[in-house]
């Protein structure tokens, strides 16, 4: 079977992009095929695949976002695919220009998202509120550590560390409470560089370690910024909130392995996304 696909990346945590407007050329989207497609040494390689849908069911919004793990498992949001697909849609011309200047509505798992082009190059995403939650633990390299649980749509535990080399290789999955997280959990490590300045490692679920991940940037800023982020010693950590609502609007800077995101708590509770996205290639899938 053969298709189109396009290639593109948001600080480099990398999709593959696969057109499919009315659903008929890949159906269900199997496991398999997408597990083929995100291999890197067999396939073309990506950390995840993003479906291009019309958003028929997407509750009024004109495009719907069918995001796959590398793994073919479904993840309800994915804040740096999204921002890769509103460039997919401006770039083949099925956004209307007028459409760019406002914004624009996109179904996803985790419900409709407004993506607005900013004038910078950039592309922002309203996220939506945060949900913070209680303590979680997490198993690394044997090592049990507590973070806290944030909920953007899909799960995170947010750890606290003195540094990011202190989360060790990555290479194994942190293991997490079945109980409290039944279908997984996406881990990152945050450090504290300075007043509204954070960088980060992740874990993704049914991925890996990434260069980036954009809910889970969004996750670290709600721990900090709310007071609740607790270090791996399961200890208070040295944020820069006060346990209660955050000063707002606020814009922390994360860093990521692949460039810098931004994230604003706007004084609705809204935790909005900016950074790059970028289209490297288009090509035919033959395999």
């Amino acid at each position: 079977m053969s298709f189109p696909f396009v290639k593109g990346h948001g600080t480099h945590n990398d999709f593959v992009v696969l057109p499919d407007l009315d659903g008929s050329i890949h159906g269900d989207l199997e496991d398999a095929a997408v597990a083929a497609i995100c291999d890197r040494r067999g396939g073309i390689g990506a950390d995840g695949v993003l479906r291009v849908l019309r958003g028929g069911a997407a509750g009024g919004a004109g495009w719907f976002m069918d995001y796959r793990n590398a793994d073919g498992s479904v993840s309800q949001m994915c804040g740096n695919g999204l921002r890769v697909f509103a460039r997919y849609l401006e770039a083949s011309g099925l956004v209307d220009p007028t459409a760019l200047a406002g914004p624009l509505a996109v179904g996803t798992g985790d419900g409709i998202k407004q993506v607005t082009y900013c004038g910078d190059g950039e592309i922002s995403v309203d996220m939506g509120a945060p949900k913070v939650g209680g303590p979680a633990d997490v198993s690394v390299d044997g090592r049990r550590l507590v973070g806290s649980s944030v909920d953007m749509g899909n799960p995170h535990t947010v750890v606290v560390v003195d540094a990011l080399e202190d989360a060790g290789e990555l290479v194994a999955s942190p293991i997490s409470c079945v109980e409290q997280f039944p279908e997984g959990v996406n881990v990152e490590f945050v450090r504290v560089v300075g007043d509204r300045d954070l960088e980060m490692r992740v874990f993704e679920r049914g991925v890996g370690e990434t260069w980036s991940c954009g809910t889970g940037a969004c996750a670290v800023v709600a721990a900090v910024a709310s007071g609740s982020a607790v270090a791996g010693t399961g200890e208070a950590a040295p944020g820069q909130g006060t346990g209660s609502t955050p000063e707002r609007p606020t814009t922390y800077a994360v860093g990521v392995r692949g460039g810098r995101l931004s994230v604003t708590w706007d004084v609705d509770g809204h935790l909005h996304l900016k950074g790059p996205a970028v289209l490297v290639a288009t090509g035919t899938w033959t395999a």
